[in-house]
C-alpha cells in the first residue's frame, strides 16, 4: 500500500480507534462499578458524608431526650452496672416527670446480684454458715429485679436485644404485627439466629422489643445505615430499637413493610425492600431493608445526665422530660459504646437511636433509589462519549475544557438531588473514571500525533518552510495525500543563459554556482508559504495552496516572485557568484518566472518506497509555457490572466496576446512590475492610463508612429526601466505595411 494511503488511514482510522478503545474501557468501567469493590463503595460514602457535613440535617427540636449514664453519673452514684434499685428510680422519676416512654440501649440478661435474692445467691455459693439466719429477713424485703418490673409497668418501656448466634437464650417473643406489601422480604433482611436479651419477667412486662445492634461499620468506622428489620430463624420479624420505640410512642401496634413487588412500585424482576410504615409515616429504606442515617449534629442539650436526672428539681426537669420519648444509653468512654458519625463525630451509640426517631418524626430522609447506579454508568458513558469524540479533533485543552464543564454538571447535579430531594448520586465514579480515559485517550493521541509529524518531518521537509511545516505537523488531518485537485498558483523559475554558463565553468563550479542561487531563491518562496515542488537543474518548480490552505495564495506566489528578482539584483550587484570579477567574464545573472493559477492534481506520486509530494495538470504546463514566454516580452514576471486577476491591486501591465507552445489559443500576459506600493503611486496611475490606450492602439493597428509615441510616452513616465519591456510593442515592418495598407 502506498505510504500516503497508509497515512491517511491512520488518520482516518484513529478516530475509530480511540473511540473503540473508550468503548471498550467504559463497558470494563460498568463492570467494575456493578461489581461494587470496597475501593470504589469507600469513595461513594465519603463523597456522600461531604455532602453532610456541607448541609447536615436541620434538628427540628423533636421531643427526644437521652438520660445519659456519664462519667459525673459514675462517679456520684457508683461504677456500672448500678442496681437495678436505682434504674428503678430513674424510671420512676421520668413517669412522675410525664415521659412518653423509655427504651433502654442496653441489655438486662442477668438477675441483679446486688439485692436480697443476689446476696442469698452469693451467701449460697459460699456456703456461709449463718444464711439460714439471715434469709427470713431478706425475704421480706423486695428484689432489686421485681422493683425493676414494678417500676417498668408504669411507663411504656422498650427493652434491647443484641444478635449473639452462639447464645442459648434463644430468640425474643416479637411485640408487633407486621402487614407485607408484595413478596416477603425476610430472605432480604439480616438474619438473626440468636441472641442476649433480658430475662423473662423483664420482657413480659415490656410494651416493646428492639435490636439495639447497629449493623456493621463500614470499613473506615463511620457508621452511615441501619438495619431497621432482621429476620430471625423463628420466621419471626424484629425491629430496630429506636423503630420500636417509635412504634410504641405513637401508640401503634402495626409495621407495614413494602416491597419493589408491591401494587404500585416499579419491579426490574429483582426483589428488594422499597419503604416502610409506623404510624403515618412512610420512611423509604435500602433493598435490605437499611435506613440510611441524615445525621444533624451532636447537640449536648439533647442530653441529661442520669445524675441531674436524680437531683434537679422537678420544675427544672419538667421541660426536658413532659411528653417526650427518653432513651437511656451511656457516653462514659469505660463502658465503650463510642461511634462515629458521617460529620466526623464520635458519639456515643444511644445518639444513633436518637437520629433514627428524629429523622422520621421530622420526614427528612436520605434515598438511594434502585436506579441509582444505572444514572451514574449513564452518566459516565456520556460525559466519557462527548469527550472522546470531540477529543481526536479539538485536542486535550479544549477536550479538558469540555470534560470540566461536564463534570461540574455531573457535580452539581448530585448536589442537587441531595440537598432539593435527598438522593444519594454518585459523582465520583463517573468523572474519575471518564477523568483516567481522557487521560490514556490523550497519551494515545499524543503518541499518535508524535507519529504524525514525524511521518510529515520527513515527507514535507524537503519542500516547506520550517513555519509552513509546524503548521502542517499541527494539523495533519489537512492532508489527502492520497491525490487531490486543489485551485493553485504554479511557479517556474529558470536562469537565462545557463547553457553558456555550464559550458564555461568546471562541473564543481557550475553546481556551486546553482547552490549559491537557488538557496536565497528557494527561501524566497518559502518565507511566502509556498512549497518547492522541484528543482530541475537551473530551475525551480514551486506551488501555493498544497498541502496547506494558503490565503491569497496568487498574491503571496507573486511577492515571492518580486523578492525573487530583488535577490538576484542584489547577488549581482555584489558580485556574488564571482562572474564579473573572474576569468570568463559571464556578467549578470537574469531570470525569468512564470505564475499560472488554476486546478492541480496534487499528492505523493511514485512507487510505494519512493515517492514525491508534486503536482501535475494542464495549469502547471502553462506556468512552464509562461515562464518560456518572459524572453519574447523581455521581462522576467509574466502572469496569466487568473493569477493577474487576483493580483489586481498590483502594478501590472498586460503583455498583450500571446500564443504558448502546445496551445492553440493565444493567452493573456501580464507583466508583474512591482508591488501594492507602487500600484498606489501617481507615476503608476498615469503609466497605465497611457499603457491602456497603447494595447488598444495595437489592437486597432495602429500606424508605427503612433505606437512609437505612445511607448514614448510610457517610458517618460514609468516609474522604473521598462525599455526592454516596450522594446517588444514596437510593430515588425510586416505589421507596419499592413497598417499602411
Amino acid at each position: 500500500m502506498p505510504v500516503g494511503k497508509t497515512l491517511f488511514n491512520l488518520l482516518r482510522n484513529r478516530h475509530v480507534f480511540v473511540l473503540g478503545l473508550t468503548l471498550i474501557l467504559l463497558f470494563g468501567a460498568r463492570e467494575l462499578r456493578l461489581s461494587d469493590p470496597p475501593f470504589i463503595a469507600s469513595l461513594r460514602w465519603i463523597t456522600f458524608d461531604t455532602y453532610q457535613r456541607f448541609k447536615p440535617r436541620e434538628a427540628l427540636g423533636q421531643p427526644i431526650r437521652i438520660i445519659d449514664i456519664d462519667e459525673k453519673s459514675i462517679a456520684q452514684l457508683g461504677q456500672w452496672p448500678w442496681p437495678r434499685t436505682q434504674i428503678a428510680k430513674l424510671l420512676k422519676r421520668i413517669q412522675k416527670l410525664g415521659a412518653a416512654c423509655a427504651a433502654f440501649d442496653m441489655v438486662f440478661s442477668e438477675p441483679d446480684r446486688t439485692g436480697p435474692a443476689g446476696f442469698l445467691r452469693e451467701l449460697e455459693e459460699r456456703g456461709w454458715p449463718g444464711r439460714d439466719e439471715i434469709k427470713p429477713l431478706l425475704s421480706g424485703i423486695p428484689d432489686n429485679d421485681a422493683v425493676f418490673v414494678q417500676s417498668m409497668a408504669g411507663l411504656p418501656t422498650i427493652l434491647g436485644f443484641f444478635n449473639e448466634p452462639r447464645s442459648a437464650m434463644g430468640l425474643p417473643d416479637a411485640k408487633a404485627a407486621y402487614v407485607v406489601l408484595g413478596e416477603d422480604p425476610t430472605p432480604l433482611l439480616d438474619p438473626i439466629r440468636g441472641s442476649v436479651m433480658s430475662l423473662p419477667p423483664y420482657q413480659a412486662v415490656a410494651e416493646g422489643s428492639g435490636t439495639i445492634s447497629l449493623g456493621q461499620a463500614d470499613s473506615d468506622g463511620v457508621v452511615r445505615q441501619v438495619p431497621m428489620f432482621i429476620a430471625g430463624t423463628n420466621g419471626e420479624i424484629y425491629p430496630a430499637l429506636a423503630l420500636e420505640t417509635l412504634r410504641v410512642a405513637l401508640g401503634d401496634r402495626t409495621f407495614v413493610l413494602k416491597t419493589s413487588e408491591a401494587s404500585g412500585e416499579f419491579s426490574a424482576g429483582t426483589l428488594a425492600m422499597t419503604e416502610f410504615k409506623v404510624g403515618e409515616f412512610q420512611v423509604p429504606v435500602t433493598a435490605n431493608g437499611h435506613l440510611l442515617i441524615y445525621y444533624s449534629r451532636n447537640d449536648p442539650s439533647l442530653y441529661l445526665s442520669a445524675r441531674d436526672l436524680l437531683n434537679l428539681s422537678d420544675e427544672e426537669l419538667a421541660p426536658l422530660i413532659e411528653g417526650h420519648i427518653i432513651l437511656f444509653g451511656s457516653s462514659a468512654a469505660g463502658l465503650r459504646d463510642i461511634r462515629l458519625t458521617a460529620l466526623g463525630e464520635s458519639v456515643p451509640g444511644v445518639f444513633m437511636h436518637h437520629q433514627i426517631i428524629d429523622q422520621i418524626l421530622s420526614n427528612t430522609f436520605l434515598n438511594r433509589p434502585d436506579w441509582a447506579t444505572g444514572a451514574e454508568i449513564a452518566a459516565l458513558f456520556i460525559v466519557t462519549l462527548i469527550i472522546g469524540a470531540i477529543l481526536p479533533s479539538t485536542g486535550a485543552i479544549p477536550s479538558a475544557a469540555v470534560g470540566a464543564v461536564l463534570s461540574a454538571a455531573v457535580s452539581g447535579g448530585s448536589w442537587f438531588a441531595f440537598s432539593s430531594y435527598g438522593l444519594l448520586l454518585d459523582p465520583v465514579f463517573p468523572m474519575l473514571v471518564s477523568g483516567l480515559i481522557f487521560l490514556l485517550t490523550t497519551i494515545l493521541m499524543f503518541a499518535f500525533a508524535e507519529r504524525e509529524k514525524r511521518f510529515v518531518r520527513r515527507a514535507f521537509q524537503r519542500y516547506l518552510a520550517p513555519d509552513l511545516l509546524r503548521k502542517l505537523e499541527e494539523q495533519p488531518h489537512t492532508l489527502r495525500l492520497g491525490g487531490e485537485i486543489r485551485d493553485m498558483t504554479m511557479m517556474f523559475m529558470d536562469v537565462r543563459g545557463f547553457t553558456p554558463i555550464s559550458e564555461k565553468l568546471p562541473p564543481e563550479e557550475v553546481v556551486a554556482f546553482l547552490n549559491r542561487l537557488l538557496s536565497p531563491l528557494s527561501e524566497c518562496i518559502q518565507k511566502r508559504e509556498g512549497a518547492i515542488d522541484k528543482y530541475i537543474g537551473d530551475s525551480i518548480m514551486a506551488f501555493w495552496n498544497a498541502p496547506l490552505d494558503v490565503a491569497d495564495h496568487p498574491v503571496k506566489a507573486a511577492h515571492a516572485a518580486l523578492d525573487m528578482i530583488k535577490i538576484v539584483k542584489e547577488l549581482n550587484d555584489r558580485d556574488a557568484f564571482g562572474f564579473k570579477s573572474g576569468p570568463h567574464k559571464l556578467g549578470d545573472i537574469r531570470i525569468g518566472i512564470g505564475l499560472n493559477s488554476g486546478p492541480g492534481c496534487v499528492g505523493n506520486m511514485g512507487s510505494s518506497s519512493r515517492f514525491n509530494y508534486s503536482v501535475i495538470g494542464d495549469a502547471v504546463n502553462v506556468a512552464s509555457r509562461v515562464e518560456t514566454a518572459c524572453k519574447q516580452v523581455g521581462w522576467p514576471i509574466l502572469l496569466t490572466q487568473p493569477t493577474a486577476t487576483a493580483c489586481k491591486a498590483m502594478a501590472l501591465l498586460e503583455a498583450g496576446s500571446i500564443t504558448l507552445k502546445g496551445k492553440a489559443q493565444p493567452a493573456t500576459l501580464y507583466a508583474l512590475v512591482g508591488d501594492e506600493t507602487l500600484a498606489r503611486t501617481k507615476e503608476w496611475q498615469a503609466l497605465e492610463r497611457l499603457h491602456r490606450e497603447l494595447i488598444e492602439g495595437r489592437t486597432r493597428v495602429a500606424s508605427r508612429a503612433e505606437i512609437e509615441r505612445l511607448v514614448n510616452a510610457c517610458l517618460a513616465v514609468a516609474p522604473v526601466d521598462l525599455s526592454a519591456f516596450y522594446d517588444s510593442f514596437m510593430p515588425s515592418p510586416i505589421i507596419e505595411e499592413l497598417a499602411g495598407e
